[in-house]
């Protein structure tokens, strides 16, 4: 088959551009350069550098053109600040892009798309009791932009969605983006413990992301579909022991749970600095820790059934964790995500 892909230099669309070219299939990509030093963009990939919101509904059409499934790859996820309204921004990278391309994707043939989106939609759909669409700005992004998706898909074209979790894993020469959660608990590096939420997260490596976005891509499909994606479930703990030896710090550091009112004690801070930065969250601060306090694991049988293979999920996390600190502490200097 015929690839074309938006995002194909970026973590995940070089991941899923490699399974690809490994199972025989031709992968076009438009992306804005520059590349990330020392990643490994396979050399096969077709890449056409430039900005696609930039070029003519008849110029993006004639790159479609000859080619059987559509790939975003692209768009940004709440933790991109953005200034007020942050809905606009959600718009205009996650939701714009699609709106204009799918109409192009079925004037030049493409049969088949597959959008990058995210777990907090199937949360969204599996919790409708937390009103969470109404309290996050980022959640309802991610619903209306499956909502794009389904409207798209007729006896023609059809359309998956991956609903993503957390993903670990790095490019060589790029930031990942848990320098954030670096920021979040130095604060208590002093402490003979740290304080987190008592819940938990389904993720997965990036080299399973793309190994999803090839099995969705190849798949038959008829009409619309949301395929939330997991391979491992692991509470907070757990996880933060390992972020803890990543750090150097040793992978007995205790780690105290605590409810979500505690936890929303100490969002008050962090509005306040949202405030006075003039930054919009697409997260409600104070929604935040009854979200961080819920086991939010899916079963990975869906994965799976997309050609997911097993990994090490210890070692990816560890890696991001590692590269994070680096660029935190400016020993690296890495480009920055970017959402076009």
């Amino acid at each position: 088959m015929n690839i074309f892909m938006i995002g194909g230099t970026g973590l995940l669309g070089c991941e899923a551009a490699t399974q690809l070219i490994k199972m025989g299939h031709k992968v076009t990509s438009v992306a804005l350069p520059p590349l990330p030093e020392g990643a490994p963009i396979p050399e096969e990939m077709d890449i056409q550098f430039g900005d696609i919101n930039k070029k003519s509904d008849e110029e993006i059409e004639k790159m479609l053109e000859g080619n059987d499934v559509f790939i975003f790859a692209a768009g940004v996820d709440e933790r991109v600040e953005f200034p007020a309204p942050v809905m606009d921004y959600y718009y205009k990278f996650n939701i714009a892009p699609l709106e204009r391309i799918f109409p192009l994707c079925k004037k030049a043939g493409v049969k088949r798309a597959v959008v990058l989106g995210s777990y907090f939609a199937y949360l969204s759909k599996s919790r409708p009791d937390m009103r969470l669409t109404q309290k996050n700005p980022y959640f309802k992004s991610r619903m209306i932009q499956e909502d794009v998706c389904k409207a798209a898909c007729d006896e023609n074209f059809s359309c998956a969605v991956l609903e993503l979790p957390y993903i670990f894993g790095t490019q060589p020469g790029r930031k990942p983006v848990w320098t954030i959660l670096i920021e979040q608990i130095e604060m208590m590096d002093s402490l003979p413990f740290t304080l987190y939420p008592k819940g938990g997260t389904a993720m997965l490596t990036c080299r399973q992301v793309g190994q999803a976005i090839a099995g969705a891509a190849v798949k038959e499909g008829n009409g619309f579909e949301a395929i939330p994606i997991s391979m491992y479930n692991m509470k907070w703990d757990k996880f933060l022991k390992i972020v803890y030896a990543a750090r150097g710090m040793g992978n007995d550091r205790k780690i105290v749970g605590v409810p979500p009112w505690m936890m929303k004690m100490g969002m008050i801070k962090v509005a306040k600095d949202y405030k006075k930065r003039g930054i919009d969250s697409g997260m409600d601060p104070f929604n935040l820790p009854d979200i961080m306090d819920l086991d939010l694991f899916i079963n990975n049988e869906y994965t799976k059934a997309l050609g997911v293979e097993e990994d090490d999920i210890e070692a990816a996390i560890t890696d991001s964790i590692e590269v994070s600190v680096a660029s935190y502490n400016g020993t690296v200097k890495l480009l920055e995500m970017k959402g076009e």
